[in-house]
C-alpha cells in the first residue's frame, strides 16, 4: 500500500539517547516482569507454595514480550537449552522466537522521517504500515521502490541502548543469584559475551557489513540467499535489504524425507560452510531468522549476532572431533584449553567429554541417520541434565566467551535437524567442510574477508 499523508504530527519526536530517565523506566517494567516470577519461584521453593506454571509462563511471555530487547533475546535462548527452565516455561518462552508483539504506525512514522528526513516517504512506491515480523531489537515493515525491487526495512525501538544496558545489569543479577546456589556453570564469561554481541546488533551498519560478508561467504552455495543492503536507505537504526520470500520451517515438518533432507542440508551448509571457511558463525540460529522457499533452498536472515573466531580456536573444534572419535585424551585436553578452559581436572574432562560425544555422536558414523537416533529431544534433555548435575558435584566449569555461542548454535541446529527427523550421512557432510583443513589457509582466508568488509578480526 501507498502510505496517506497523515499531516503534522502532533507527538514529540523521540531521542534514543542513553538517559537516566530511560534507565529508570527500563529497570521498573523489567522488575515487575521478572521479579514475579523470581517471586513465586522462591516462595515454591522455601514455603512450598503451589504455582500455577502454565498460567504463570504465559504471563511472563507476555511480559517479556511487551518489554522487548536483551531480556527477550535471553529468553528466546533459555527456550532452547535443555533442563534450563520447567517444560511450561520453555514452551511459552518459545513463542517469543516468532510472536512478538510490534510498534505501531506513530513509532514507524517517527523513526523513518528521524533517520531519513522529513520527504522519507517520497523515497518508497510502497511502505505497509503494519509490521511483517517483530523481534527483540526492531521489527521489520515491508517497502516497495519505484524501479520494482522489494524490501523489507529493519527500525530499531527507541531508546534501546538504554534498554540494553538496563538488561544486562537485571541479568547480571539474576546470574549471580542463580550461581549461588547452582555451580555446575559459572555464567561470568557467558554475561560478557551476550553482553558484546548484543551491543553489537544495536549497530545496524555493522549489521549491514556482516550480511555482505555473508553474501561474500555463500556466493557458490545454491541452496542459500543471502539479502543484500540498500545503503542510501540505511543508518545505524534503519537496514533496508533487499526483500526474500520464504516461509516458516515449520511448515515443512509434515513434508515426505526428500522435502526435509533438502532443507536440514542446506540449514548445515549455511551455518558450517562460514565457520570451517572462515572462521565465522551465524550465532542465533532461532525459528525467525531463516525462512524456506518453495524449492526447499533457505534465506538466511538478521546478521546481527555474528560470531568471528580465532582460527585456532575453529582447529580446536576439529581436534576434539578426533579425540572422541580415537579416544585421544591428551588431544582433547589441547582442544579444551585452546577453546579457553583453564584448570580442568581429568574428571571434568570426562564430564565435558560426555556432553561433547553427544554432540559429535551424528558425525561418528559413516551412515545415513536421524541427527538423534535415540529418545529423541526428551535424550537430549537426559544427557543435558546428568551433564549439569555432574559438574555440579565436581564444583562447576566456566565456560569459555566462544563457547558460549558456538554451542548455542549446535544445540539449536540440533533441534531444527531433530523437528526435520532428517535422515542424512552426516558424517560425510561434515568431511566434506573439514577434509584438508588447514589453520594457516583458514587464517588467510579470514584475514582477506574481514579487511574488505571492515570487520575487526578476532583477539
Amino acid at each position: 500500500m501507498t502510505p496517506a499523508d497523515d499531516g503534522p504530527s502532533k507527538e514529540k519526536d523521540f531521542d534514543d539517547t542513553d538517559g537516566i530517565g530511560g534507565r529508570v523506566k527500563r529497570y521498573a517494567r523489567v522488575g515487575r516482569a521478572a521479579g514475579g516470577l523470581a517471586a513465586k519461584v522462591a516462595g515454591k521453593r522455601l514455603f512450598g507454595l503451589s504455582i500455577d506454571k502454565t498460567q504463570h509462563a504465559g504471563e511472563l511471555q507476555t511480559a517479556l514480550g511487551g518489554l522487548k530487547g536483551p531480556l527477550m533475546k535471553v529468553a528466546q535462548i533459555m527456550s532452547t537449552v535443555p533442563d534450563m527452565l520447567p517444560e511450561e516455561y520453555m514452551a511459552e518462552l518459545g513463542q517469543l522466537q516468532t510472536n512478538a508483539p510490534a510498534m505501531g504506525w506513530p513509532f514507524v512514522r517517527r523513526r523513518m522521517k528521524t533517520e531519513l528526513g522529513d520527504d522519507w516517504r517520497g523515497q518508497f512506491e510502497t511502505f505497509t504500515q503494519s509490521a511483517d515480523a517483530a523481534a527483540s531489537l526492531g521489527q521489520v515493515h515491508r517497502a516497495g521502490l519505484a524501479d520494482g525491487r522489494e524490501l523489507a526495512c529493519k527500525l530499531q525501538y527507541p531508546d534501546m541502548s538504554s534498554a540494553v544496558e538496563a538488561d544486562l545489569k537485571q541479568l547480571k543479577l539474576v546470574f549471580g543469584i542463580y550461581h549461588r546456589y547452582d555451580k555446575a556453570i559459572d555464567p561470568v564469561n557467558i554475561h560478557a559475551e551476550l553482553s558484546e554481541r548484543l551491543r553489537e546488533e544495536l549497530d545496524y551498519n555493522r549489521e549491514a557489513r556482516n550480511m555482505a560478508l555473508y553474501g561474500h561467504i555463500l556466493k557458490a552455495e545454491k541452496g542459500v540467499h543471502v539479502p543484500e543492503t540498500v545503503s542510501e536507505l540505511s543508518t545505524d537504526r534503519l537496514l533496508s535489504m533487499t526483500w526474500l520470500d520464504g516461509r516458516p520451517l515449520m511448515e515443512k515438518v509434515d513434508g515426505d524425507l526428500e522435502t526435509r533432507n533438502a532443507v536440514a542440508l542446506n540449514m548445515f551448509r549455511a551455518w558450517y560452510v562460514p565457520l570451517y571457511r572462515f572462521g565465522v558463525i551465524h550465532g542465533d540460529p532461532h525459528l525467525g531468522n531463516y525462512t524456506v522457499r518453495d524449492d526447499n533452498t533457505i534465506n538466511l536472515l538478521d546478521f546481527g549476532c555474528i560470531r568471528v573466531f580465532r582460527p585456532a580456536f575453529v582447529r580446536a573444534v576439529i581436534d576434539l572431533y578426533h579425540a572422541i572419535r580415537d579416544d585421544d585424551e591428551d588431544l582433547a585436553v589441547s582442544a579444551y584449553e585452546t577453546w579457553g578452559f583453564t584448570d580442568i581436572e581429568r574428571t571434568t574432562i570426562d564430564i565435558l567429554n560426555h556432553w561433547a560425544r553427544f554432540l559429535y555422536k551424528p558425525l561418528l558414523e559413516d551412515r545415513v541417520m536421524p541427527i538423534q537416533e535415540t529418545g529423541g529431544v526428551a535424550y537430549g534433555a537426559g544427557v543435558a541434565a546428568k551433564v549439569h548435575r555432574e559438574l555440579r558435584e565436581v564444583g562447576g566449569v566456566t565456560p569459555p566467551r566462544e563457547f558460549v555461542l558456538m554451542d548455542r548454535a549446535a544445540i539449536g541446529l540440533g533441534s531444527v535437524f531433530t523437528h526435520l527427523k532428517a535422515e542424512i550421512n552426516w558424517h560425510r557432510t561434515f568431511h566434506d567442510l573439514i577434509d584438508g583443513f588447514e589453520e594457516k589457509t583458514l587464517k588467510k582466508r579470514q584475514t582477506a574477508a574481514l579487511k574488505n568488509f571492515d570487520i575487526p578480526l578476532p583477539s
